[in-house]
């Protein structure tokens, strides 16, 4: 993961604008929580229990093993350790998702070398019944694009039709590539591009009702409806300052969109969903449009900046040389 320039700006603002939690954002669950687990120091994916309540599943993403952690969002411990069998050696684990039917979809789609790989892998495995540490069978896919090789770090899976999908990683925005109705196990699955993506994704995640799209970056987000994958922009997110901001999940009831980032000891940070997210009954298997206020109108110039972070950010992106984190539209 070439991403120091990203890190070191990401942690200069998180230093100059971090504001001490408050009894009430400190609280247990889905308010946020921080991952005391040493082993996991590259949490680079993460998803909301289907299963087991105030219970989320993450992994590193790189130089570990085939290897899910379930962590216990009240107290911040992992209360079990999946291992994957079936599998080949993992490359760059960057995703995680659950889709019907609680199967967990683990995506092995990094590129260090900025989309070289000829293709990627797809894990899957059912959501164990039972938090223990155990060995589960998974199945694997491979996984490869319409318009060639490239990095992502964003794997999602609709709700309420199972279908897969990956945001890939580029620095002026990316695309939404939409996988097959079916993903085989017997040869490769091709990803095509759908819809463009006006941001610099490092992840994303489908509202529990399947209505919305959020997808993060490391300094700012955006949320869409679906409207059955023809997305159609909405707003801004909230995203919180962090040292790398890696994942993105939505709480189980849809209420909460929850950050998190990598790094030893790294915090979950929970933030308030864009209105229609929640996973009231009603909702359409292919989503609809939403009421959500936190629309584009009265935003900032930029993604998920509080005021005073503009200046600082735009300094330190110029100094490091990125050359912008442009949103269109």
């Amino acid at each position: 993961m070439r991403r120091s320039l990203a890190l070191l700006a990401g942690v200069l603002l998180t230093g100059v604008f971090a504001v001490p939690a408050s009894a009430d954002a400190a609280g247990a669950g889905d308010q946020g929580f921080t991952i005391k687990d040493s082993r996991i120091t590259e949490s680079s994916g993460l998803a909301a229990s289907h299963l087991h309540p105030g219970i989320y599943w993450t992994h590193n993403d790189s130089d570990d093993g085939p290897y899910l952690y379930a962590v216990d969002s009240r107290t911040g411990k992992t209360v079990a350790t999946v291992t994957l069998k079936g599998i080949g050696s993992p490359r760059d684990v960057e995703a995680i998702s659950i889709g019907p039917g609680n199967q967990i979809y683990v995506g092995d789609i990094g590129d260090n070398l900025g989309g070289k790989w000829p293709y990627v892998w797809i894990y899957k495995l059912p959501e164990p019944k039972v938090l223990k540490d155990q060995t589960v069978p998974a199945t694997q896919y491979v996984v490869k694009y319409e318009n060639g090789p490239r990095d992502a770090e964003s794997l999602l899976v609709h709700p309420k039709t199972g279908r897969v999908y990956i945001i890939d990683k580029k620095e002026d925005g990316g695309h939404l590539y939409e996988g097959p109705a079916r993903l085989s196990s017997s040869g490769s699955n091709i990803f095509q591009p759908v819809a463009t993506i006006d941001l610099w994704a490092t992840d994303a995640a489908f509202s529990p009702n399947g209505r919305q799209l959020a997808v993060r970056g490391y300094f700012g987000g955006i949320y869409y409806d679906w409207n059955g994958g023809k997305i159609q922009r909405r707003g801004r997110l909230d995203v919180p300052l962090q040292g790398q901001g890696e994942s993105v999940s939505y709480s189980p009831d849809g209420t909460k969109l929850m950050y998190g980032s990598e790094g030893a000891g790294s915090s979950v940070q929970a933030q308030d969903a864009p209105g229609g997210a929640s996973s009231g009954k009603g909702s359409s298997d292919q989503g609809g449009s939403a009421s959500g206020g936190g629309g584009e109108e009265g935003g900032g110039a930029t993604d998920g900046f509080k005021a005073g972070a503009v200046a600082v950010a735009a300094g330190v992106l110029a100094l490091f040389g990125l050359r912008r984190l442009r949103r269109r539209g």
